[in-house]
């Protein structure tokens, strides 16, 4: 989206108000509902990911790519900074928003209610789901949260996957990604795993590095949303940012190319 005149007014009026209003300094003393103005006064949104494909991932050359980090890259020029992104570890993804490490986590983030208690959340904008993962050779026995029961899982730590399988009582062992629990599955070290819909999706089956990897049973129903420092002014900010690109058909244009058109929520 070419938003950079509105941007930039918009960075001289939050620049004046922040003067005007409260005489701050430095951007780190900041509260956090003048988190826009802390962002757009340093110039840079520093996001925080992990390796999640298709919403974040690395391309060929090494560069970010995916649903979640093109549409951060065109908020960051709506509010006319710069975006950079740092992968965190997703088990302490509040601590990292907390000490201003990353300003906001944009990684197909299910808004679980821990996490709309711990940050200021952005509307959804994506369906999702937790689907159990196991390799082709058992998965036509897999066909209930009862037949899993046996099998020794793998999750991400922190992530509604490792929720949903002590939720279920599974036998689970906590991983740093999620990218790592299809690794221990397709190894033979775990016997299933739990992820998101949209990454099993993208990863696995024909065509994939994990072409004898399948998907089973689905254990619930989810939204995806984008989270911020509680308190946040950048969530409302988002939100218009949201429904202006949903209006121009940038949301969809970028789904597409991801594969995940199916799954975005139309933003009003």
């Amino acid at each position: 989206m070419k938003k950079k005149i509105m941007a930039i007014t918009a960075a001289a009026i939050m620049a004046l108000s922040c003067f005007a209003l409260t005489g701050c300094g430095g951007g780190e003393e900041a509260s956090a509902d003048a988190d826009l103005a802390y962002v757009q006064d340093k110039g840079t949104l520093v996001v925080g990911i992990t390796d999640f494909a298709p919403m974040d991932y690395k391309d060929d050359n090494g560069e970010w790519i995916g649903f979640d980090a093109d549409l951060a890259r065109d908020y960051a020029e709506y509010i006319g900074v710069d975006v950079e992104f740092i992968e965190i570890n997703w088990d302490s993804k509040e601590m990292e928003l907390e000490n201003k490490n990353i300003d906001c986590v944009w990684n197909g983030m299910t808004l679980t209610d821990g996490v709309m208690e711990a940050m200021e959340t952005s509307n959804a904008y994506c369906n999702n789901a937790q689907v159990v993962v196991v390799n082709d050779d058992i998965a036509d026995s897999i066909k209930s949260v009862e037949d899993c029961m046996d099998l020794s899982f793998v999750v991400e730590a922190g992530s509604a996957g490792e929720e949903m399988a002590n939720e279920n009582g599974f036998d689970a062992m906590a991983v740093e990604t999620q990218a790592d629990a299809l690794m221990e599955v397709a190894a033979g070290t775990a016997q299933a795993c739990v992820i998101d819909s949209l990454m099993a999706g993208a990863m696995i089956g024909e065509g994939t590095s994990y072409e004898d990897l399948t998907t089973t049973i689905g254990l619930n129903e989810e939204l995806y949303g984008v989270g911020f420092r509680k308190g946040s002014d950048m969530a409302a900010s988002l939100n218009e940012f949201l429904k202006e690109a949903w209006a121009d058909g940038t949301i969809m244009e970028i789904a597409k190319t991801y594969g995940t058109q199916e799954s975005v929520i139309e933003q009003k």
